[in-house]
């Protein structure tokens, strides 16, 4: 197929039927692959300068920063003056934070995509066409990896020691560390098309959820229920839901796997590290088919009557200690508030999280 032809998105059967004939016989072809020519590739292709790793360091400790003030500033004192319910209060400045950013991330891959000269969603085999290695990189797309690249960064620290504790923490914290993997080496090896297209395809959902969790926390605050966060909380999961296979399980694997899987090889035959990142991007996958479980299995529950409104889906370890600790939470503000820490809300705090730290409210184990 020539360069200027854009080629038909595939179909499931068109992926596994392709991409099970290809990837072996690369694999098969392949007979000095291991260690050392891992070595000399990774010498020979990976371009990264000290300086773009120091932006990147700076940038993610600026993301940290400006989280706290916000949540500081903004966040908290905002939660405090709706009267959001305590353990509401502990989670809105989380979810307020990753709204504003990923609002902020998807609105600007979505420019560079549909906005710019860039055909990689409408043509994602284009993204290899006319790859060099150590090519320039587009000051656009630099700038989007720059901000995606060190916001990860920030939150492998933050899911640790930021955020609230959740039953899928340590998942999340994988699905960071192997995000922030693909960044960094799709940029080193200028594999950065297909990077700009992976990241517009899973930060639209991130909006979503984080919207809907927001309005589930202000359906009832200060005593009262609020109607049309209640509406605006199922219209968001609902939207949520759907876009969450539309984009993650039907366009990525479509579009983005099919491309490195199987279109790279037919532009650029000897593509550096083609199994290293095909099996990054596997992975993500599987992660997005992990976390779609728990979304059928709160449909599941709507459906069957087991539960009567959304609720946060990433549940908590120790839901009832979480309460416990919020309740702590707003008693020790309080004290604070009056220029003293109540005492027997400190020893109860340091009785009931033995071995525990509190983070936004919600005790959180020492340790992954």
């Amino acid at each position: 197929m020539s360069v200027g032809e854009v080629e038909p998105m595939p179909g499931y059967a068109d992926l596994i039927t392709r991409a099970s004939t290809v990837m072996p016989s690369a694999l098969r072809g392949c007979s000095t692959c291991g260690l050392e020519l891992s070595k000399s590739t990774l010498l020979d292709n990976a371009y990264i300068t000290w300086t773009e790793i120091g932006l990147f360091f700076i940038c993610a400790v600026m993301w940290t920063q400006i989280r706290r003030g916000l949540t500081e500033c903004l966040f908290q004192p905002f939660a405090q003056w709706c009267s959001l319910q305590p353990k509401d209060s502990a989670k809105m400045p989380e979810s307020s934070w990753k709204l504003v950013f990923y609002t902020m991330s998807w609105s600007y891959s979505t420019y560079l995509l549909f906005f710019t000269n860039y055909t990689f969603f409408h043509d994602p085999p284009s993204v290899f066409y006319e790859w060099k290695r150590g090519m320039t990189v587009p000051t656009d797309i630099a700038i989007a990896y720059l901000i995606q690249g060190s916001f990860y960064g920030h939150s492998i620290y933050a899911t640790v020691y930021m955020d609230a504790w959740r039953k899928d923490s340590t998942v999340m914290v994988v699905h960071h560390v192997i995000t922030l993997a693909l960044i960094t080496f799709s940029y080193a090896f200028r594999f950065h098309n297909i990077g700009l297209l992976v990241l517009f395809l899973h930060d639209i959902n991130d909006i979503q959820l984080e919207f809907t969790k927001l309005n589930v926390y202000f359906k009832t605050r200060g005593g009262g229920y609020y109607l049309i966060n209640d509406i605006l909380s199922n219209m968001g999961s609902v939207s949520f839901s759907i876009t969450w296979f539309w984009f993650r399980l039907y366009w990525f694997p479509l579009k983005v796997l099919y491309a490195t899987c199987v279109s790279s090889l037919q532009s650029v035959p000897n593509i550096p590290f083609y199994f290293f990142f095909n099996s990054l991007l596997l992975t993500l996958l599987c992660m997005n088919i992990y976390w779609f479980l728990y979304i059928v299995a709160f449909v599941a529950k709507v459906l069957t009557g087991q539960m009567k409104d959304v609720k946060d889906l990433r549940e908590y370890e120790g839901e009832e200690g979480a309460q416990r600790a919020a309740t702590l939470l707003k008693a020790q503000q309080q004290s604070k508030d009056a220029g003293h820490l109540n005492n027997s809300a400190e020893t109860q705090l340091n009785n009931s999280t033995e071995g525990k730290h509190l983070q936004n409210g919600i005790t959180k184990e020492k340790h992954l």
